[in-house]
């Protein structure tokens, strides 16, 4: 009866003895086989191990320290807004630089716009056939508009006072009122 091996090979006609004096393997047994691991495993003596550098401990080497105060802002400022102070600050950086780009329309501006849309809008309305209808509405937009108006620039000759009057302390104030 012969049987045979998974890579096809038949059984060998004769067993290696089973006592403990082996033959060397042949070379027809596999060539690789695992390496084997000693029986005992070989420990160095404690002269050896202290003698490396395995017992000598490193030299303090101060690190930089941080600024303690700095640090405590920082935390109350997470705990307070949710958010880090460093964040806060690029997202100042980038809405400074925005701003420093897109000058702010000036409001007495937007009014003046704003008056001249209703105007223009009036017209269409009143080309149109329907201008009775809207006509007391965009009168009422545009006075509140020039209401507006007057109101900025008052602040704005009143602030222009303030600064003329700081330059020329000695100089007649009843003259810059008129």
């Amino acid at each position: 009866l012969l049987v045979c091996f998974p890579g096809g090979d038949a059984l060998p006609h004769q067993w290696p003895p089973t006592n403990s004096k082996q033959p060397e393997p042949t070379s027809s047994l596999p060539a690789c086989q695992p390496g084997r691991l000693p029986a005992r495993p070989h420990l160095r003596p404690a002269k050896v191990c202290q003698a490396g550098a395995a017992y000598t401990r490193e030299k303090f080497k101060p690190q930089p320290t941080r600024d303690l105060e700095k640090e405590k802002q920082r935390l109350q400022n997470i705990l307070a807004t949710g958010k880090d102070e460093v964040e806060d600050e690029v997202e100042q950086v980038l809405v400074q630089r925005k701003e420093e780009e897109i000058p702010e329309p000036d409001r007495f501006e937007e009014l003046v716009n704003e008056i001249q849309e209703r105007r223009e809008f009036l017209a269409e309305m009143e080309a149109l056939g329907q201008g009775k209808e809207y006509q007391g509405i965009v009168l009422t937009e545009i006075s509140q508009k020039m209401h507006e108006m007057e109101i900025i620039d008052k602040k704005r000759s009143e602030e222009i006072r303030k600064i003329m009057t700081k330059d020329f302390p000695d100089g007649n104030k009843s003259n810059l009122r008129d």
